[in-house]
């Protein structure tokens, strides 16, 4: 069996591919030209993770992500970068028995393990990443030189003269400061960085960028060269230069490597200069469908007939930056079959989606959240998201926008789910009206996920059995640290769902009198609600997870 018709066997074992698919490749196995993968791609019948998985699986390698992994530029001593892009390649790091890793997206390239050879004379292994992944390398480290080369600009031209900012835009705009911002934001998007934080302190500026929910501080500059940088910042995101009194926002598009990417701009006046907070707003990047937003079986099943609704509410709730924004695109990427008048209403449009009406809020011109729903509902809407229900006025245009055949989608800050619902009341809706009108409310939170080439596996001891409520000890893991998640313990996050779905039982709970927080918590556990705590803890127990981080969510709920 040639290698093709492995591969082929082993997609269609797997489920990547169709009986169909698999008889179309042998089709044309006697063309010695023939290559399976490519065929398969440029088909777009499977993707370029299926691709590194089968490729692990059939050369016995590990897949692993470059983005996460801490590359050390030891490689220098051996290859130039000309090199490495030439035969697409990157050695990770050489270990202590002088054993190098080399990632490639494909293990079996002949010339590029022969030039590996000829420049590295010890043992060398490799592990597979996506193709794209050995580009986004690339692209950081030109980043990284760029932005070491505009510091080192900026303070020759400290030296050589001062320069009044506000007064001089003409200098500001061909200054090294031109240099150093555009690398600093370039340098950020291969590391899947969501916000940049530029902050003045006494001496010096830090600058520090957001990944997988922790700031990371990542390079450093002397404050004396902060005013051009500012002005440049100021600049592109056509914010007021001469005003440094109150905060201001503005907005940056920029092209990176062929996309379009949108950065949301944010400055706040401290006692040594303004910061600056620069959200990312990749639209590549937001690829999620429903099926790739980590719900259990048993909630996909039931999302899944909350989206069939035809009418009423559908509520996330959860603190900042738990992935409210993706998860309600990734429902209206759903809904969206062209058939609908889909309409949103948002501050600010964080991605632009082809099929939807997005509105953006403009408090100047008096276009608020409650004033754009009373339009949209005159622009015959069959779908309508609200950003955020932030007041008791689009509470009630949302709730009766629900109870007279509209699905409404949004979001409210509440800690769980039984709060959303006790916060609808606050707000002046009466308690039958939200019975009526909620379909479901999702509580969301994000949790680190332990590297599965380091993760450790202990026991439980007796605190950790005490919280997660075990008669005897059970096996978990804990972070470790090494060079593929660099050395943190943990590679990407997943998303840990409550769901309170309203089916008739529930709506006829919710016209009983006097209906207390815990009392309604009670009935929606008993009519299948899987909780936070629940669902963080199956995520303990099945190794995707850490208690530490179980130990936040729950602290962060309390």
């Amino acid at each position: 069996m040639n290698q093709n018709q492995y591969i082929a066997n082993l997609l269609f074992q797997t489920k990547k591919i169709n009986k169909k698919t698999l008889q179309s490749i042998e089709s044309n196995l006697s063309d010695k030209n023939f290559d399976c993968l490519s065929f398969l791609i440029d088909k777009k019948l499977i993707t370029e993770k299926d691709k590194i998985e089968v490729l692990a699986s059939c050369f016995d390698i590990p897949s692993v992500d470059l983005d996460l992994i801490n590359i050390s530029h030891n490689f220098e001593k051996w290859f130039n970068i000309e090199l490495l892009q030439k035969y697409s390649f990157v050695p990770i790091y050489v270990a202590n028995d002088g054993t190098m890793i080399v990632a490639t997206s494909d293990p079996n390239n002949v010339q590029m393990q022969s030039i590996i050879g000829a420049y590295y004379d010890s043992k060398v292994e490799y592990v597979i990443v996506e193709k794209q992944k050995i580009e986004n390398f690339f692209n950081s480290y030109q980043a990284n030189l760029s932005t070491k080369d505009a510091l080192s600009d900026i303070s020759q031209s400290l030296q050589i003269q001062k320069v009044k900012i506000d007064q001089d835009e003409t200098y500001v705009q061909n200054a090294p400061a031109v240099k150093f911002v555009d690398s600093v934001i370039r340098e950020a998007i291969p590391l899947r960085a969501s916000d940049i934080h530029i902050e003045p302190n006494e001496d010096d500026v830090v600058i520090r960028y957001r990944i997988d929910g922790d700031l990371i501080e990542w390079n450093k500059f002397p404050v004396a060269s902060y005013p051009e940088i500012s002005a440049r910042i100021k600049i592109l995101s056509g914010i007021d230069i001469a005003e440094k009194r109150i905060p201001q926002d503005g907005r940056i598009l920029m092209n990176i490597n062929g996309n379009e990417i949108n950065f949301r701009v944010s400055t706040l006046p401290t006692i040594y200069g303004e910061k600056f907070v620069i959200r990312i707003l990749d639209n590549k990047l937001f690829s999620y469908n429903l099926k790739e937003l980590n719900f259990s079986k048993k909630s996909y099943n039931v999302i899944d007939k909350v989206l069939k609704h035809p009418h009423g509410i559908i509520l996330l709730t959860g603190p900042t930056g738990s992935g409210k924004t993706t998860t309600l695109y990734a429902f209206l990427r759903e809904l969206n079959d062209g058939k609908k008048n889909i309409v949103t209403i948002e501050d600010p449009v964080e991605y632009a989606m082809g099929g939807i009406n997005q509105v953006q809020v403009n408090k100047k011109a008096n276009l608020t959240f409650a004033s754009s729903l009373r339009s949209i509902l005159r622009q015959d809407p069959d779908i309508i998201m609200v950003g955020e229900i932030r007041d008791e006025e689009t509470a009630q245009i949302a709730t009766r926008a629900a109870i007279t055949g509209h699905l409404v989608l949004s979001t409210l800050h509440t800690n769980d789910a039984t709060g959303a619902v006790i916060r609808l009341a606050d707000m002046g809706i009466p308690q039958y009206l939200v019975g009526d009108a909620l379909i479901a409310v999702i509580s969301q939170r994000l949790v680190k996920k332990l590297c599965p080439h380091c993760k450790k596996k202990i026991k439980t001891n007796q605190s950790a059995m005490r919280e997660l409520g075990l008669k005897e000890q059970a096996n978990i893991f804990e972070p470790n640290g090494c060079p593929y998640c660099n050395n943190t313990g943990y590679k990407g996050r997943v998303a840990v769902h409550e769901i309170m779905y309203f089916d008739q039982k529930m709506k006829e709970k919710l016209n009983i009198k006097n209906l207390d927080f815990d009392t309604l918590r009670d009935l929606a556990i008993k009519n299948g609600m899987i909780t936070l705590r629940e669902a963080c803890k199956q995520y303990v127990l099945d190794g995707t997870t850490s208690f530490d981080e179980y130990l936040k969510i729950m602290l962060g709920n309390e």
